[in-house]
């Protein structure tokens, strides 16, 4: 499969959908762009949707999941994490069958050495490895080539240590947009 065979569809900072190839896309802010889908709820769901906050972002973040909330705060507790967007990008790719799409969870941007936000980007996918089906390891695997295409990492990522989520939850307590003082 070549490069010219992904395409990212994305909402720009004023609101337009683009679907673009990934070298294409690789220095837009991913990290502060809006949802490219809506996060929705429903009677009788399995997962729970949750809003959690990220420190970079000061406001509320929507995820489909509790994983999805603990990785956010992970994530948020990055001292290089410069952006978090949920529900970044969708990525379509060719199959024998058909075109296929995925929707990964989250982007961060880091910042690079010099603390710039222009630094490494990372895609992240919540899904524990006894959770993963066929047709979602292809959807990861695809993900893993275009985020290569784009230069940027990708991480399928699953349970957390309790330890250190209690210890995180403890402490995002106070990295609520309430607790923000510019000058500290």
């Amino acid at each position: 499969m070549g490069p010219e065979r992904f395409e990212v569809e994305y909402v720009d900072v004023d609101g337009v959908r683009r679907r673009v190839g990934p070298a294409e896309c690789w220095a837009e802010p991913f990290g502060r762009l809006p949802p490219v889908r809506t996060v929705r709820t429903y009677a009788g769901q399995k997962s729970v949707t949750r809003q959690c906050s990220a420190a970079p972002m000061r406001g509320p973040l929507l995820v489909e999941s509790q994983l999805e909330r603990h990785h956010a705060m992970l994530l948020d507790f990055d001292p290089r994490m410069m952006g978090l967007a949920v529900q970044p990008f969708r990525l379509f790719w060719p199959t024998r069958r058909r075109r296929r799409g995925h929707v990964p969870d989250f982007f961060a941007r880091h910042a690079d050495g010099e603390g710039q936000t222009d630094g490494e980007g990372l895609v992240v996918d919540v899904r524990p490895d006894d959770r993963v089906e066929p047709d979602e390891a292809e959807a990861f695997a695809a993900t893993a080539r275009a985020c290569e295409l784009a230069g940027w990492r990708l991480a399928r990522v699953g349970a957390v240590d309790a330890v250190l989520l209690a210890n995180v939850k403890w402490l995002a307590g106070y990295r609520q947009p309430r607790h923000y003082r510019p000058e500290l």
